[in-house]
This record gives C-alpha cells, sequence and structure tokens, in this order.
C-alpha cells in the first residue's frame, strides 16, 4: 500500500491538451525562467544541509571527542549512501514528477539534520549523515529531468552553467551559515538552522516548480525552439523502461563510462578541499573557525565566473566538454603546490590559492554532469547523470577516508601528495576525452 500510495504521489504530471500559440508564446519564457530559478535556489539550499559539516567537524572533535578519522568514516559513509542514491534515484526521478520528488528530498534532509544536531552519538551520526547522504541524492536528478525537458541541446551548456553555480552559491554560503551558527549557538545550531531554511526551500519548491512542458499545455522544447535533431521527435519523448534506461544508456555506452571515472579522480580533487579544507588551514596554517568558513566561501564563489564562461565556451566549440575540463585541471595541480608550499601565517596566500581551486575545478564538476545528458537521452538523464555522479561520490568516499587516514597516520604532507596523484590522474583520463562531442 505504501509503495503504490509513494508512486502514485510521484508519477509523472498528465499532459494536457496544447495550448494557443500565442498563448505558448507568453507562458513558455515564464516557466523557463521559473523552472531555472527554483531547481536552482532548491539545490543552493540543499547544500546548506550537505555542507555544513565540514566547517564544525573540528569543533564537534573537541565537545564529543571524534578524530580526524572518525570525521572521516561520517563523510565518507554519507558519500556512498549519496553516490548510491543519486543513481538509483536518478531512474526513479526520471518517472516522477520534480515538483513533488525534489521537495520531498528536501524535507527528509532538513529533518535529518534536526535529529543529527540533537544526538551526541558517533553511532547515531553515522547512521544520520548516511541517511542525509540519501535523501540528498534526491536532488540533482530532478534538476537535470527538468532542465533536459525545458530547455534544448544547443542552449544546454551555457542554460547549465548557470544553474551550477547554485553549488558554489549553496556550497559557500554553507560555511559561513554553519560557522556563524556554531560560534553564536554551539556547533548543534550548525544543522538547526540550516534545517529550518530546507524547509522553507522545500515548500518554495512545491509551489514553483512544474513537471515537462507539455503537463502544462505547452509544446516539448524541442518543438517551441525548432531544435529538434530529424527524425527524432517521437523517440525523444517516449517514457524509458527500467532495462532500456540501464543497458541500452549506461551499460553499452563506452564514453559514459569514461567520463564516470574521470569525475572520480575529479571529485577526490573537489572534496578534498571542500571536506578538510577548513580543517587544513585551522591546524597546519592555525586559522579560526571563521577563517575556515571564509575560506570555503572563496573556494565555492571561485568557481562562479569560471562555471559560466567554460560553460558558453563548450556549446561554442562543440560541446567538447571534455576539452574544457582537462584544460582546466592542470592549474587545479599548481594551485594545490602552492598551498602545500606556502609557510603559516600567509593566510591570504592560502585564500587566494583556494578560489584558483575553485575557479577551475567547477567547470570540470559541471561539465561531465552536461555530458551525461550529452550521451543519452532527456528521457534518462537522471540515470546517467547518477551514474557518473555515483563515481563521483565512490571518490569522494575514498578521499574522506583516505585523507583522514593520511592525516592521523602519515602527516599533512602525505594527504597533498595523494590530492597530486589524483589531479594528474584526472588530466590522464580527460586526455581521452578530448574529441568527444555530444551525439548526434
Amino acid at each position: 500500500m505504501l509503495k503504490q500510495a509513494l508512486t502514485g504521489f510521484l508519477a509523472p504530471a498528465p499532459h494536457r491538451p496544447r495550448l494557443p500559440d500565442e498563448e505558448v508564446r507568453q507562458l513558455y519564457p515564464r516557466y523557463r525562467f521559473a523552472i531555472l530559478e527554483a531547481t536552482f535556489l532548491g539545490y543552493a539550499t540543499a547544500y546548506l544541509v550537505r555542507n555544513n559539516l565540514a566547517a564544525v567537524s573540528r569543533d564537534m572533535e573537541g565537545a564529543l571527542g571524534y578524530t580526524a578519522s572518525m570525521t572521516g568514516a561520517i563523510l565518507t559513509v554519507t558519500a556512498l549512501s549519496y553516490g548510491v542514491s543519486k543513481f538509483l534515484m536518478g531512474s526513479v526521478s526520471d518517472r516522477s514528477n520534480p515538483r513533488r520528488f525534489m521537495p520531498l528530498g528536501l524535507l527528509l534532509t532538513a529533518c535529518l539534520n534536526f535529529a543529527f544536531g540533537s544526538v551526541h552519538s558517533y553511532s547515531w551520526h553515522l547512521v544520520l549523515w548516511a541517511l542525509n547522504g540519501f535523501a540528498q541524492g534526491m536532488m540533482w536528478p530532478p534538476c537535470g529531468r527538468s532542465i533536459g525537458h525545458w530547455f534544448s541541446v544547443s542552449e544546454r551548456g551555457s542554460i547549465f552553467a548557470v544553474w551550477n553555480v547554485a553549488h558554489n552559491v549553496g556550497g559557500g554560503l554553507a560555511g559561513i551559515i554553519a560557522a556563524w551558527a556554531a560560534a553564536r549557538w554551539g556547533w548543534e545550531a550548525a544543522f538547526y538552522f540550516p534545517g529550518l531554511l530546507a524547509l522553507v526551500g522545500a515548500g518554495y519548491l512545491a509551489w514553483r516548480l512544474r513537471d515537462t512542458p507539455q503537463s502544462v499545455g505547452l509544446p516539448p522544447v524541442e518543438v517551441y525552439r525548432n531544435d529538434f535533431p530529424p527524425g527524432t521527435q517521437e523517440t525523444r519523448e517516449q517514457e524509458l523502461g527500467t532495462r532500456e534506461l540501464f543497458v541500452r544508456y549506461i551499460l553499452y555506452n563506452r564514453y559514459l563510462w569514461l567520463f564516470a571515472v574521470a569525475n572520480f579522480f575529479v571529485y577526490v580533487v573537489r572534496y578534498s578541499m571542500l571536506d578538510w579544507g577548513p580543517y587544513y588551514i585551522r591546524t597546519v596554517k592555525h586559522a579560526t573557525i571563521l577563517d575556515g568558513g571564509v575560506a570555503v566561501l572563496a573556494l565555492e564563489f571561485g568557481g562562479i565566473p569560471s562555471t559560466l564562461l567554460m560553460g558558453w565556451i563548450s556549446d561554442r566549440i562543440g560541446g567538447r566538454r571534455g576539452m574544457v575540463s582537462l584544460l582546466c585541471m592542470v592549474p587545479i595541480l599548481l594551485a594545490f603546490v602552492g598551498i602545500h608550499l606556502n609557510p603559516p601565517g600567509n593566510l591570504w596566500l592560502d585564500t587566494t590559492l583556494l578560489g584558483v581551486v575553485g575557479f577551475f575545478v567547477y567547470p570540470p564538476v559541471m561539465l561531465l554532469g552536461v555530458s551525461a545528458l550529452d550521451l543519452t537521452s532527456k528521457k534518462a538523464v537522471g540515470t546517467a547523470a547518477g551514474f557518473i555522479g555515483m563515481f563521483g561520490y565512490l571518490g569522494r568516499a575514498a578521499q574522506a577516508t583516505g585523507l583522514g587516514w593520511l592525516a592521523d597516520n602519515c602527516g599533512w604532507d602525505s594527504v597533498m601528495y595523494a590530492i597530486y596523484l589524483a589531479t594528474g590522474a584526472a588530466i590522464v583520463l580527460l586526455a581521452f576525452s578530448w574529441r568527444i562531442r555530444p551525439r548526434a
């Protein structure tokens, strides 16, 4: 009964009769803006209740007696549950109404944040943050489904670049908000206050989002923009079965596998500084808790202009996302070397170099997700993006456990060397994607 009720609740909205052409011309731009704005704000809000742990992990260690390895274990189970959920929930999202699916995910993650802040048990923290990771896996797939249905292939890189800034806005504010709340009321408030904001966000999404254009009486976006590849209109609008989603569009797609494995190492690089950056500069560079929040803000906001620029460039050069991603990884390696060699006392330089990392790491994060839509159908975007994202969060899990263990047992120099290796591996793999373009 529960499964049937949930399936019915999440089912895609039915198609409505086609509106007159004049109404189509008036309504389409409004709905497109609403979809982009709502998914942007919703995903940014999700980061407030996902990335808040890193900002107060050191304070929790002091209050609860946790070690870096214990914190790393919490981050690991979260990354694993998120990666698996992003893949599984991606396939569910491809056959669900995002107006209900996405608010439900944000509501669940808000409740789990309240629970996390209210307990002082390591075992419960492991379980609750793993469940939070699973609930967070419900957030990206409906965004991908929505953008895939409301924006066409010729504008995909630019639109996803704009939307992807939500990562930076939410991720940057998460550190500042969590650090501010913890400094004022204690580490527990770093989970209560963002949880309240997520509840408001869930209500906003339920009001603002819509399902496909056809659900509100509009034609497919390819028809609206006259951007259909010849002979593909009917197949693009067919819902796909589970077997077709997983076999045809995932398992037999060698390019998708290449991007997925590359994403593993890109996420090691990305989250090495998001998960451990505040901890690193507070431990090695003797920064304060608010300095750690500012460092995360620099890392996240550094990616905003570059994401917009690189998304636009990738469209202008025929959708060669792998080429642009590769060119972004090289300066990241140089910035990490600079952070490693910079002695304590020059926090301005560490913050600047973290901004450089953010400037160049977020375009690959965005472009590898866009490649999922490039290489599949818009009816399979959640599943394909979830597959690439699953490898990414396996990378996050590997760095959370591995870097935490290295920090405790071998020191922070070994942590930086491991980051060098991951960055180099991403560069090598992306070299094989240099000529890959969106499929016809």
